[in-house]
């Protein structure tokens, strides 16, 4: 049989089709669901929609109507997610002026307390002696259901590590001041529960790429690092080959682009394993939207075995 250039081009094509798809297929790859990771965002919180949200808003007066009384980023709040399944809680952390840090998610203590002010510019004492349940509500301010309920309640870094020296953290620092990279370093190696081998930071700040230089061996995650190393993984995955920015992290992939991702899910966790990696699944990126969450079982591929983040801890929890 006589083949024309045009029949060798196609031939040719077709092959490499067929070796892209193979290379990159999860169907011939075996994954273990159970070592899929449950992480809880801030523990068992109560729940907000997300629709329309900006950064700074404040989500404590436009929350759900609640179905429980925990608070996120407390003791009882990490303990009851662990109790519910999850593998991994996800707190935030801001210094104080007297060399702690706290526990407490907003830039700001005005929308969730009774206080005011910058978190950071405050010291320890004070910020313990707030009701952190104070502002939240659910019908628009006529009633305030926590109010007195979590008087005392906003825990030390230390405490959290005291409380829960075996379970992993995942720690976001939610300031982006480069010294802060030394002085967690300096805190975590003096605390005795601090057990690093189970804890990872995140952030968008210039401290995190510190913070890694700083400490090898804990996993980070930079914001804007993990935007690049997807970038280049869309462009370069096909072949199997892992930026070097996606080494030693997790790396977030939004629900509604998991199918951008080569080798997804389970060749592409495969990969990023060997760079000391995780794929962390997140839900629905939309712009303007407030943290993707997964809150349904069904939002998760049967076999996948990376880290799932959700709000929902409660609802997607192994009981």
């Amino acid at each position: 049989m006589n083949f024309t250039r045009r029949h060798r081009i196609l031939i040719i094509g077709a092959i490499a089709l067929i070796g892209l798809y193979l290379g990159n297929t999860s169907l011939l790859v075996s994954s273990n669901p159970d070592e899929r990771i449950l992480l809880a965002h801030r523990g068992l919180h109560q729940t907000f929609s997300p629709v329309g949200v900006k950064r700074m808003d404040c989500t404590a007066i436009i929350i759900d109507a609640p179905i429980h009384d925990y608070q996120e980023n407390t003791l009882a709040s990490i303990k009851a997610a662990f109790e519910l399944g999850a593998n991994m809680v996800e707190i935030d952390i801001h210094p104080t002026t007297d060399g702690e840090f706290i526990v407490f998610h907003d830039w700001t203590l005005d929308c969730r307390t009774n206080g005011i002010g910058v978190v950071q510019r405050q010291n320890t004492a004070y910020l313990k002696s707030l009701d952190i349940g104070y502002g939240y509500t659910a019908d628009g301010g006529q009633t305030f259901p926590f109010r007195g309920k979590y008087v005392g309640a906003m825990p030390t870094l230390g405490e959290v590590l005291t409380a829960f020296p075996d379970e992993q953290l995942l720690i976001n620092i939610k300031s982006g001041n480069v010294k802060i990279a030394g002085l967690l370093t300096d805190y975590l190696h003096a605390h005795n529960n601090a057990n690093l081998k189970r804890l990872s930071v995140y952030g968008r700040g210039a401290n995190i790429p510190v913070f890694a230089e700083l400490n090898p061996d804990i996993v980070t995650l930079h914001g804007k690092t993990a935007e690049t190393c997807l970038k280049k993984y869309l462009l370069l995955g096909w072949s199997g080959h892992v930026p070097r920015e996606c080494h030693n992290s997790y790396v977030p992939v939004p629900k509604n682009y998991q199918w951008l991702i080569w080798g997804w899910p389970n060749r592409f966790k495969n990969r990023l394993r060997k760079t000391g990696s995780k794929p962390i699944l997140m839900g629905d990126y939309k712009k303007g939207d407030g943290n993707g969450s997964i809150d349904d079982v069904d939002s998760i591929p049967e076999q996948y075995g990376g880290i799932v983040w959700t709000n929902r801890i409660d609802v997607i929890g192994r009981n």
